[in-house]
């Protein structure tokens, strides 16, 4: 618009010569004094009309519409482009007001040099409506006082299509606003049944089964939780497609997280006879902000899946830093993959091998699902693969250091220590062995019990790391032999599954044991502490506790939920605690009961419940709670939404805790022990 404005000021300048040459002329003075004078002045008339035509195309081609008005607002000049706006010829609307209708306007600019930029929606001669861009700035005065020009061109095209953008972006975020509400019921409609299905299949097994009973009923539970992973992965997907994944930030330690993430697929690992190792960076400052769930759920995408595809060997997982951010990798011995199936692999719906006769089941979306997460973070994640050998993958997160977060502590330091470590292993005997390096020790590896103990033979060393997984009968010589040598510790490395099974170390001449996954604090402790006998505390069968185990009879629990099977399922396992239950089967049924059979100890309330929902019914016992000064009542929201805002509305509504559908039956016991506590 400045080209513009200097075309306007130079129209004006012309018009005003040409005035000042023909008032000349009318009054006849002299403008030459001889011949060549003459001529001068006729070359500059010709200048002059040839710049006025210049100006002229030159505005004509920049706008479409130029009128100039007086203070009274008449016209004094119109352009063509004007003029047919309007139906008219320039020269009959001078001295005229006229103007085309204005039915809308849009935006208005004032600018500092006084021009203003003005959007309007005007009705031409021909009926149609169509959107013009004017630009308005004072100009030269003339005898009647300043005068004002308006320039203007046709963005008819330009304003529909934003005004059509802003439409389709509000239908699109209408459609992901349906979208969320739709992943909600679907939610809540397959979680509901499938808490149903897990959860009797948890009652059942824990009554007496003959063996071939027990299977049955342990199959069926295996096809639920695989069903239940299908359903998450699906929903998860759906949530990020529909733009309605949010990340939390918040200080978090991504050293436990990874470690309990390790430790939760240990099970899983060993199950199928493989290990499972895991190395974090001593260097490492672990306090970190970020969404330690997607975090969690990244890792165990990445774990989950080696593990899955992988069938001797082992997976190794390693956390270390990257430069202000820290990285994660996940190595694994499987079969791997070509070299030109690695781009395909973060496709939707795509699996490593997409055969007909592909062994592994599953929907494809799990790496999706990850490489959308890492994405949103900010973070990269690269694959490599080698067929027949493996894959490793590794994930580079930018999670700022928290505020107040400490120096990584110094780990304990083994100087002149000497190390054997026995084990055919892919990554627990080398992440063994690098920890124990960082700490000044000098480590050796060894794949069998026979190189074991050639190298105890020939080499004094101060600690021996033997594997179980080589044999009772070797590992025992193995640990003879270091008796012998002058070894100061010998250790054993069990799977949780093992402890039971191999009893005492100190009766197979060890000194004590290592559980794998192997934390660096055990390593460092066992290495570090004085002989002894081995004996340790038996470890804990994780099952749920039986009726007679219950220590916490006679608590009051209000249980409102309007499905009879979880009503019935969550009835029986908190009887089976020993708790008195009270079954409501809506919000005003609840409400009701806790005003008239209270006190309670606990209530456990269903989110979705027809008439009056959980949320309102948590906010009406609060309110009420506040309104007469009666203790609070331990509130815990049971839902099978499990969105990030779903727990936050939760919390929002007065709720003291959130227990997700399917209901975990080993939850429970904690819930009646933590009121136990409290009263």
């Amino acid at each position: 618009m400045t080209t513009l404005a200097v075309t306007l000021a130079g129209l004006g300048v012309t018009a005003a010569m040409l005035a000042l040459i023909v008032v000349s002329l009318r009054r006849r003075q002299p403008l030459v004094h001889d011949s060549d004078r003459a001529e001068v002045l006729q070359d500059r008339l010709w200048q002059i009309a040839e710049n006025e035509e210049r100006y002229r195309v030159l505005v004509e081609a920049t706008t479409q519409a130029v009128v100039q008005r007086d203070g009274q607002g008449r016209i004094v000049f119109a352009s063509e482009g004007f003029a047919a706006l309007l139906g008219m010829k320039p020269l009959d609307l001078i001295g005229s007001t006229l103007s085309p209708e204005v039915i809308e306007r849009g935006m208005v600019e004032q600018r500092p040099d006084g021009v203003r930029v003005v959007e309007e929606r005007l009705v031409p001669v021909d009926g149609v409506p169509r959107w013009f861009s004017f630009v308005e700035m004072p100009a030269a005065a003339n005898r009647d006082g300043p005068t004002w020009l308006r320039a203007g061109k046709d963005v008819t095209e330009r304003v529909e299509a934003v005004r059509s953008l802003d439409e389709a972006r509000s239908r699109a975020e209408a459609a992901n606003v349906a979208k969320s509400r739709f992943l909600a019921t679907v939610s809540h409609e397959l979680r509901t049944p499938l808490n149903g299905i897990l959860g009797m299949g948890d009652l059942l097994l824990e009554t007496r089964l003959d063996p071939e009973q027990r299977t049955y009923v342990e199959a069926l539970r295996t096809s639920g939780t695989a069903l239940l992973g299908l359903v998450d992965g699906i929903l998860d997907f759906s949530r990020i497609e529909a733009g309605r994944l949010d990340l939390a930030a918040e200080p978090f330690d991504v050293a436990a997280v990874v470690e309990g993430v390790v430790e939760l697929l240990a099970p899983r690992a060993q199950d199928k006879g493989l290990e499972l190792a895991l190395d974090i960076a001593d260097d490492l400052i672990t306090l970190r902000v970020g969404d330690a769930d997607r975090v969690r759920q990244i890792l165990l995408n990445l774990a989950g899946n080696a593990i899955k595809f992988t069938q001797s060997g082992g997976v190794g997982v390693s956390l270390a830093r990257a430069g202000e951010g820290l990285a994660l990798t996940i190595e694994d011995t499987g079969p791997g993959m070509p070299e030109d199936r690695i781009p395909l692999l973060f496709e939707d719906f795509v699996q490593g091998d997409d055969s007909a006769s592909r062994r592994h089941e599953g929907t494809g979306l799990g790496l999706a699902i990850t490489r959308r997460l890492v994405e949103r973070m900010d973070g990269t994640i690269e694959t490599r693969s080698t067929l027949g050998r493996g894959s490793t993958f590794r994930v580079v997160l930018p999670l700022s250091v928290a505020e107040g977060a400490q120096a990584p502590t110094p780990q304990p330091t083994l100087p002149q220590r000497k190390i054997l470590i026995v084990a055919a292993s892919p990554f627990q005997a080398p992440f063994l062995a690098r920890r124990l390096t960082r700490s000044g020790a000098a480590a050796v590896v060894v794949d069998s019990v026979e190189a074991g103990l050639a190298t105890l033979a020939g080499v004094s060393f101060d600690g021996l790391i033997a594997d179980r997984s080589l044999g009772d009968g070797p590992v025992r010589a193995l640990a003879a032999e270091a008796a012998r040598s002058g070894v100061r510790c010998s250790l054993i490395l069990l799977s949780p599954f093992d402890r039971r099974e191999f009893g005492a170390p100190g009766a197979a001449g060890f000194d004590s044991y290592l559980i794998k996954p192997v934390r660096a604090r055990s390593l460092f402790d066992r290495l570090l502490a004085p002989r002894s006998d081995g004996a340790a505390p038996p470890a804990s069968s994780g099952s749920a506790p039986s009726p007679a185990e219950a220590t916490n009879p006679g608590r009051r629990v209000l249980l409102a939920e309007d499905n009879p099977i979880n009503a019935l399922l969550a009835t029986k396992a908190l009887e089976r605690l020993g708790a008195r239950v009270s079954l409501a089967r809506d919000g005003l049924e609840a409400l009701a009961m806790a005003k008239e059979q209270g006190p309670f100890d606990l209530a456990l309330i269903d989110i979705r419940m027809p008439g009056l929902d959980g949320l309102e019914t948590a906010r009406r016992i609060r309110a009420r709670e506040a309104g007469t000064g009666a203790a609070p009542l331990h509130l815990v929201a049971l839902t099978a939404n499990t969105g990030r805002e779903d727990v936050a509305a939760a919390y929002e509504a007065g709720f003291d805790g959130f227990l997700p559908k399917p209901l975990n039956l080993h939850a429970l016991p904690g819930l009646l022990g933590d009121r136990a506590e409290a009263a």
